[in-house]
Formats: C-alpha cells, sequence, structure tokens
C-alpha cells in the first residue's frame, strides 16, 4: 500500500534533489499539501490508491468555498498538478488523476465575474450621504481602473487627474491607468463632500468616517454591504471587481497586452487565465443555444 505521507515526503526530496529548488520553495509545497493531505486522510484514509480526480475537484471547491484568495487558490492548484504528475510517474498510483485547466468543472474554481448589469447595480446601490458618496467613488475607482483594493486605499489626493490615475503596484513598481469620466465625476462629488472631515496633513484619497486613510477590510464590509443590498448572490471581494474590469475587457475585443499593462501584471501568463474566463463563457452560450450541440 502507498501511503499519501510517503508520497508527499518523496515529492519533496525529487523537489530538492532533481528540480533544485530552494528550501523556501519547498516548504512552500509542503505546507500546500498539507492541506490536501488532511482532507485526503479525513475523507479516505492514507491509502493512496483511492485517489481520482473527484477527490481533487472536492478539495479545491471546498478551499474556494472558505474564502481563499485567487493566487493562493492558483498556487494550490499548481502544487496539485506538479505532485499529481509526480506520482503517477513514480507508479505510486496507476489512474490518470492529471488535472486539465481548461476543463468546465476545474474553470468554475476561478474566482467570481460579475455581469455587466450586476457591476451597474452595485455602483448605483450607494445613496447620497456622506459614505454613500465616498463608496460609490471607491467602487467606480475599483471598476473603472481595475486596481488592487491595497492599491486604491494607497492612492493620494494627486494621484488622480482627470484623465488617469498614478498606481503605485507590487514590488514598488508604478503605472498609470486611464480613468472613466463617470469615476471621475465620482471623485469630485465625493472630495467636496468629505473636505471638512479630512484630518489635518491627511493626503489619502479615500478616507474612513474619521478623516483618516481608509483601510482595506472596511472596503470589504462596505463591497459585502451593497452586494447583498442588491441581491448579488455570488461570494465576492474587491478583486471581482478586478476580475471583473478584466473579463468586460476582454469580452469587448482589447487586447491581451493591453489588459497586462492596466493590471499591472509583469508576466502575460498570469493575465492570460482570462482567456480561459472567456472560452468558458463561449462554452456555456454554445451549451444553452446551439441547436445541434
Amino acid at each position: 500500500m502507498n501511503s499519501i505521507d510517503s508520497a508527499v515526503d518523496a515529492f519533496l526530496v525529487y523537489l530538492g534533489s532533481e528540480k533544485g529548488l530552494r528550501v523556501n520553495s519547498i516548504d512552500a509545497y509542503r505546507q500546500d499539501l498539507a492541506h490536501f493531505v488532511k482532507y485526503y486522510v479525513e475523507a479516505k484514509g492514507t491509502d493512496l490508491s483511492g485517489l481520482g480526480q473527484d477527490d481533487l475537484l472536492l478539495y479545491l471547491e471546498g478551499v474556494k468555498g472558505k474564502g481563499y484568495a485567487s493566487s493562493t487558490i492558483c498556487r494550490m492548484l499548481v502544487s496539485l498538478k506538479l505532485f499529481c504528475r509526480f506520482i503517477q510517474q513514480e507508479g505510486f498510483i496507476r489512474r490518470d488523476v492529471h488535472l486539465y485547466f481548461d476543463t468546465p468543472k476545474l474553470w468554475r474554481l476561478v474566482p467570481e465575474v460579475l455581469s455587466c448589469t450586476e457591476v451597474s447595480d452595485l455602483l448605483c446601490a450607494p445613496g447620497d450621504d456622506l459614505l454613500g458618496m465616498r463608496d460609490r467613488a471607491l467602487f467606480d475607482v475599483l471598476y473603472s481602473c481595475g486596481l488592487r483594493v491595497s492599491e486604491v486605499c494607497n492612492l493620494d489626493l494627486y494621484d488622480v487627474s482627470d484623465h488617469a490615475v498614478r498606481v503605485l503596484g507590487k514590488g514598488g513598481k508604478e503605472r498609470v491607468v486611464p480613468i472613466a469620466k463617470k469615476a471621475t465625476e465620482s471623485i469630485d462629488r465625493y472630495l467636496s463632500a468629505f473636505e471638512k472631515m479630512r484630518a489635518q496633513n491627511e493626503k489619502a484619497l479615500f478616507l474612513s468616517h474619521r478623516g483618516k486613510r481608509l483601510e482595506r477590510t472596511a472596503v470589504w464590509q462596505r463591497l459585502k454591504h451593497y452586494a447583498k443590498e442588491v441581491g448579488i448572490e455570488k461570494k465576492i471581494s474587491p478583486h471581482t471587481l478586478r476580475h471583473s474590469f478584466a473579463t468586460h475587457l476582454l469580452e469587448n475585443g482589447a487586447d491581451l497586452r493591453v489588459i497586462q499593462e492596466l493590471l499591472g501584471h509583469s508576466s502575460i501568463a498570469t493575465t492570460d487565465r482570462y482567456t480561459h474566463l472567456q472560452q468558458r463563457h463561449l462554452i456555456d452560450a454554445f451549451d444553452r443555444f446551439h441547436p445541434r450541440k
């Protein structure tokens, strides 16, 4: 009997001895696989021979349901793919447990994307009170510029012009992103209303009700509040607006390289996953509407 623990141990040795990975990288794989091992042992015991694709998909669905970041889910997915390839090559298991990225089941694990109607409903949800005007401006910038929540919280007053936003992204990399006219109009209304609340020497663009720089957790809470208010049942976060921004651009014909620049991705491979999202929508539409499928 091949136990899952012995297979993981052999895989980690392989990463170090044959692939030449550093200790930190091996530890990352160990942590990712420890989550899966715990799930598998509780479900089926230690015998690896019962492992199947459905086990992997159920596990990943559970990970998604726990609210892990999309980057974490993708990393866990990569760890599982490499592990499954290894255990097949080394004879720990005979059945095919390879995970194909382009299968519809697997791509349902990609974070939710809002439809254009859902985005419109969400952006129109905030009222005309002080917090409402701030939240509308905040959501307008998140969606129209495709920013990360940390990037929008770090924006200062003079980072925004009538036509563009200067963004400091991951690794201190700066980029300039065009901004929609509706977003700048929302910002102007918000700034006029909030000016008296601004704490002394506070240069942040988006402020809390105390006049200090808005924190990421507050953005998530406000977004969740409005999503519930307009009846959006999808599990969303501020990053959902970024995913929706990229997907909607792609669906309307934007070049993948342009989207890469707007999102601030250092590699086109990161942006390329949105083509899979588009393919998923095309497949769903084909299955639903083609008369001779």
